[in-house]
């Protein structure tokens, strides 16, 4: 097993890529909290899959964008699983389309404090805490494809995963000294509740699959097992990293 008695916290596990992850990682031996913010739901099946593997598994409700929140979320992880060396920041919301002059304050506000603060109030709170373990530890945060394209009608999306990117590089050199792992993964189109729409509409997924090479989504595990990769010993020697999965979408400058 590549987890062997590890404790992760997995945000946004209760659907999608984030419940992939706290599933893999539980069946490599893994302890797992898993924060939901709405889908109370989702988040009982994730707990239902990692307790299956056998593993410890912990539903918290949280809210990333919130600095209170987190610090419950990591002092209630400690409390019950008796500690934490794997921090995985997945939860993210998209926003409506509208381009930039169009936005609204709260759109704005939404997106960014999900998506890029939530991710570096969770980061804050994991250094904290495994500064007083000695250190080590790992970081894996799942950004999205658009850190590299441009997104009109979504810039705010595109900020904030942008955003995660320069994160990862300038907390992972931070952090190196007491060999804390920091990466990010940065998905394409990945069949999840996000983007389901999409897919179930046949002109809107031609659409899109027509600009990606591998011609199809990604799915959830395949994104798990890049971030099993990253948050063991085989990526020891891996950090500051944005590893892109996206079935070649970022490699159409010139074609379609």
């Amino acid at each position: 097993m590549k987890l062997k008695e590890q404790r992760v916290l997995v945000t946004g596990a209760d659907s999608g890529i984030g419940q992939a992850i706290a599933e893999t990682f539980a069946h490599e031996g893994a302890d797992v909290a898993i924060v939901y913010h709405t889908d109370r739901d989702g988040a009982e099946q994730t707990r239902q899959c990692v307790e299956a593997a056998g593993r410890r598994a912990l539903v918290i409700q949280g809210d990333v964008g919130d600095p209170a929140s987190v610090r419950r979320m990591f002092d209630e992880t400690v409390r019950t699983l008796g500690g934490l060396d794997i921090l995985v920041n997945n939860a993210g919301v998209g926003a409506d389309a509208a381009p930039v002059d169009e936005i609204e304050d709260a759109q704005l506000e939404r997106v960014l404090r999900t998506d890029l603060m939530g991710p570096l109030f969770c980061c804050r709170a994991f250094v904290k805490l495994r500064k007083q373990c000695g250190g080590g530890g790992r970081i894996v945060t799942i950004s999205s494809v658009a850190q590299h394209l441009p997104t009109p009608d979504s810039a705010p999306y595109g900020m904030a995963k942008a955003g995660v990117g320069s994160l990862t590089r300038s907390l992972s050199r931070e952090v190196a000294d007491i060999k804390i792992n920091v990466n990010n993964i940065a998905p394409g189109l990945i069949e999840t509740p996000m983007t389901q729409s999409r897919l179930n509409d046949p002109a809107a997924r031609e659409r899109s699959f027509g600009v990606i090479p591998w011609h199809r989504a990604g799915q959830p595990r395949e994104i798990a097992r890049l971030a099993l990769f990253l948050a063991s010993d085989d990526g020891d020697y891996v950090t500051g990293q944005t590893w892109t999965i996206d079935g070649g979408l970022s490699m159409q400058w010139g074609g379609a």
